[in-house]
């Protein structure tokens, strides 16, 4: 850890400029939700055709450019990879399927939390006993493998498609149409703060997240496995900053009813934050932190980001996808693979 204060700055400022994008156009208590502007981009560049949900979010790409602005000042910008890519897509694409099951990523939980959203609350107490999994897996021997030095020309790719897809946004913006590329006519995919409002957002988190090492599983595991309780006040500041925010906007409400993008089948919120605490303690960390590890040039998050694109895809091809009304028809068949696919290589894929 760069220093204790570093993960109070990133969630506070993470709860103060998320419900600040609310304001400006993005979802109600969906400021920066990870997994749910993954599941736009990923509508946005063709993956799925639920057309009120494709949008490229710039928030993504600034927290990208942020990361590696900080990580090239800091001289931390290494590729890497080659550690289980595999196993890690097809975390990556169960974790999106638990978090669209809920309706958010760990990010989102607290966010939500944070604008007076009560239906958040079992889906942070599945996500603290999905990490727990993690640990318990953890403690008996699994491991990945170590990522290995990579030609430093592959740590950029995934920083090149970001800034293709910010073309794609500015041209849609400027001249009403932009790459092949497809933009919601209606939906939440048309909720959204001006482009370069989002970027500049997302530049900002980006840089204070890289420079902290903030991430909502490490929060948890560093205070179960250590009492080190950095990264757990970070996760405070951001609850906290965000109700502050809210109230002065206007925008808190509190309570279980008639959330913004939320619904109340406590038990599917429970289990679908539980897979995504299980798939992302065993895949080295929350959603945010994948990408912050995009933008420092590491593969192995490129592989784990990509599952969660395919795994958006396939919620919404597949009807697994919750909506305000619940969860989808084929949503608790999926979450049983998941457990079980994270229960198989929890207890076979140990170190070497």
């Amino acid at each position: 850890m760069k220093g204790s204060k570093w993960p109070v700055v990133a969630g506070a400022a993470l709860g103060i400029i998320a419900p600040l994008l609310t304001y400006s156009g993005n979802p109600g208590n969906m400021g920066f939700c990870a997994a749910c502007f993954l599941r736009d981009t990923a509508g946005s560049i063709g993956l799925h055709q639920a057309a009120p949900l494709q949008y490229i979010r710039p928030e993504l790409i600034g927290l990208i450019f942020g990361a590696l602005v900080s990580a090239l000042f800091a001289k931390e910008f290494r590729a890497r990879g080659g550690s289980s890519p595999f196993i890690r897509l097809i975390l990556g694409t169960f974790a999106m399927i638990g978090a669209l099951t809920f309706l958010g990523c760990p990010w989102r939980a607290y966010l939500r939390l944070g604008g007076g959203d009560l239906s958040a609350i079992a889906g942070i107490v599945g996500l603290f006993v999905g990490v727990l999994g993690g640990i318990f897996f953890s403690n008996r021997g699994f491991s990945l493998g170590k990522a290995k030095e990579q030609a430093p020309v592959t740590g950029w790719i995934s920083v090149i498609i970001a800034g293709l897809l910010l073309i794609g946004v500015i041209t849609q913006f400027s001249f009403g149409e932009g790459l092949p590329l497809y933009f919601s006519q209606k939906g939440p995919g048309t909720q959204h703060a001006f482009w370069a409002l989002s970027l500049a957002g997302g530049l900002i988190i980006g840089v204070l997240m890289q420079k902290s090492r903030f991430c909502s599983i490490g929060a948890f595991r560093n205070f179960i496995l250590f009492r080190d309780s950095s990264l757990l006040n970070g996760v405070i500041a951001l609850v906290v900053f965000a109700a502050i925010t809210n109230a002065l906007l206007g925008q808190f409400h509190l309570g279980f009813e008639q959330q913004p993008g939320a619904h109340n089948q406590y038990l599917w919120n429970f289990l679908g934050m539980a897979l995504c605490g299980l798939c992302f303690a065993l895949g080295g960390g929350c959603p945010g932190k994948h990408l912050v590890h995009l933008g420092e040039g590491d593969n192995d998050s490129a592989i784990f980001v990509l599952g969660m694109l395919l795994g958006a895809a396939a919620a919404h091809r597949l009807s697994l996808a919750a909506s305000g009304s619940g969860i989808g028809e084929f949503t608790p068949y999926a979450l049983v693979f998941g457990f079980i696919f994270c229960a198989y290589i929890g207890f076979t894929k140990k170190s070497a």
